[in-house]
């Protein structure tokens, strides 16, 4: 059994969990968020407290794999209704900056066209400064995304340090060309 699926996952007041055969969803204060759940696992809930149990079926170390995978997604879906998850970005660059429209990211980041970023269902955008992107959600996997995708529209670069890159990452720079005499 995994290391980390043997830990119980707590469960604070004003969540709820519903757990089928084959499912769950869980319901907090800051929404709802479901998974399927593999054949190899089952959840129990006892009280305040949720076990991730192995149910015999399937290859040993698929379902060793499955059981902390599924503590672990449980986990961060009780997480994701009562505090919520955030990520929160920097641009560098002259003259480079965001807006936020309502569910959309509007990137103004030196190409010769405005780049447009529709937010996937359950995460909202904030430009606090304009060069300063916070992305806020239930949904781990969904801000953690997001926030890649917006990224990879202009990774920073060695050289001058300019693009879009995470709040506090380091980003190694190289000296330029040498000239030899």
């Amino acid at each position: 059994m995994s290391r980390i699926g043997k830990a119980p996952i707590s469960i604070p007041g004003g969540v709820t969990l519903e757990s089928k055969p084959n499912a769950l969803s869980v319901k907090g204060p800051k929404g709802t968020l479901s998974i399927t759940l593999r054949p190899e696992v089952k959840l129990v809930v006892e009280g305040q407290e949720a076990k991730v149990e192995l149910t015999g079926s399937g290859p040993a170390r698929q379902a060793r794999a499955y059981h902390g995978l599924t503590r672990a997604l449980v986990q961060n879906m009780v997480l994701g209704v009562t505090q919520g998850f955030e990520k929160r970005l920097e641009i560098v660059g002259v003259g480079w900056n965001a807006k936020a429209a309502g569910s959309k990211l509007v990137l103004n980041i030196g190409f010769c066209h405005t780049v447009d970023l529709d937010m996937p269902q359950g995460v909202s955008v904030e430009t606090p400064a304009p060069t300063k992107i916070v992305l806020a959600g239930a949904d781990k996997q969904a801000v953690g995304q997001i926030a890649a995708v917006i990224r990879a529209v202009r990774p920073p670069e060695p050289y001058k340090g300019k693009g879009i890159r995470y709040e506090g990452e380091f980003v190694r720079r190289k000296s330029g060309k040498s000239f030899g005499s």
